[in-house]
């Protein structure tokens, strides 16, 4: 479209200018209005003969007229109360009466005894009640005897007592501890800890660790050593120090102390102030 024409052409023909108008596209929006239009015109139409014909259809009916009240036609009756029920209460079911029969441990005492009144056998109180008269009836089939004894042993289990291990635990839930916890082993190993001069003059270092048991009470026992430079007498000073530590806080298990393995690392650094 050459740009005077711009001016005067219509949006459609600018927005299609160059493109394929045959497609439909520019056909559908350039008819779109006068498509709406008509469509209300249509819609507006059919509207207006149902209304129309609503009201022609009924120009042809009378005015009903509603039919007054008579009461004379309603009659009233008196409702009554519905009768409760009354449920019978259940039968009385007689229990039969049950044998029983007197029975008392013998006594050997100084009495008159009736020569007619014999004691019951064991096996005639199987199937009755002990009482303090003799009465027919039932038989008592649902008493169930105590349990057998044997001898006058109580019949109650003991729960047996756990034999408790004299062998130290490798793995517990918390490790034995030095008592003041880190700040106060440092001090410890400051203050006791010697240098070995010959690692220091090989300038021989590393970790020597140590094991040892903590019993119960927190004594210290079967020191050895686990792993660590071989010479320089570094191993011996590690071992000398942990048994001079003294007592221990126990190892816990089960919340409670018990007697276990406990491997504490003790590091040599060679230093000049050595």
């Amino acid at each position: 479209m050459e740009p005077n024409q711009i001016k005067g052409a219509n949006f459609l023909d600018i927005l299609f200018d160059g493109r394929n108008k045959e497609y439909g596209a520019y056909e559908l929006r350039k008819t779109y209005n006068r498509r709406v239009v008509k469509s209300m015109v249509v819609m507006g139409s059919v509207v207006v003969l149902v209304l129309v014909g609503g009201v022609v259809m009924g120009l042809g009916k009378g005015k009903r007229v509603a039919k007054p009240f008579d009461e004379s036609e309603f009659i009233l009756q008196t409702v009554k109360d519905p009768q409760p029920i009354v449920t019978p209460p259940p039968p009385k079911v007689v229990q039969p009466q049950v044998a029983t029969r007197i029975f008392t441990p013998p006594l050997i005492v100084k009495t008159d005894v009736k020569p007619n009144e014999v004691p019951p056998e064991n096996k005639d109180l199987d199937d009755v009640k002990i009482g303090t008269v003799n009465k027919d009836g039932a038989k008592d089939g649902d008493i169930v005897g105590p349990p057998a004894g044997d001898g006058g042993v109580s019949n109650v289990v003991e729960t047996p007592k756990k034999q408790e291990s004299d062998e130290p635990l490798m793995v517990v839930e918390i490790d034995a501890s030095y008592p003041g916890g880190m700040p106060a082993w440092a001090r410890f190993m400051n203050k006791n800890l010697r240098y070995p001069e010959e690692a220091m003059n090989q300038g021989v270092g590393g970790t020597v660790l140590v094991q040892f048991v903590v019993d119960l009470e927190g004594n210290v026992s079967d020191v050895k050593v686990v792993s660590g430079p071989e010479n320089g007498g570094l191993r011996e000073e590690a071992e000398r120090v942990i048994k001079r530590s003294g007592k221990w806080v126990p190892a816990i298990q089960n919340g409670r102390h018990v007697k276990a393995y406990r491997r504490q690392p003790v590091t040599f650094v060679p230093t000049p102030e050595n």
